[in-house]
């Protein structure tokens, strides 16, 4: 369980790192006049910043639990 959780981390971890610099570098090029594509891209790199916030919980509650 423990492996499967740090995985999944791991993935949630590179999954906003993508997120955060697709919206960068679309900003650096100014393509996105409205903003509406960044807005959304920020929507989804909270997204996954809170999955893996959930999975570390998740991880740490396991963790704790085996050391009993």
């Amino acid at each position: 369980m423990k492996v499967i959780l740090i995985i999944l981390i791991v993935f949630g971890a590179l999954a906003t790192l993508f997120v955060l610099i697709k919206g960068v570098v679309g900003m650096a090029q100014g393509k996105d006049i409205t903003g509406q594509r960044s807005q959304q891209l920020m929507q989804k790199r909270v997204m996954f910043q809170a999955i893996t916030i959930l999975l570390a919980i998740a991880l740490l509650a396991v963790m704790g639990s085996s050391a009993r």
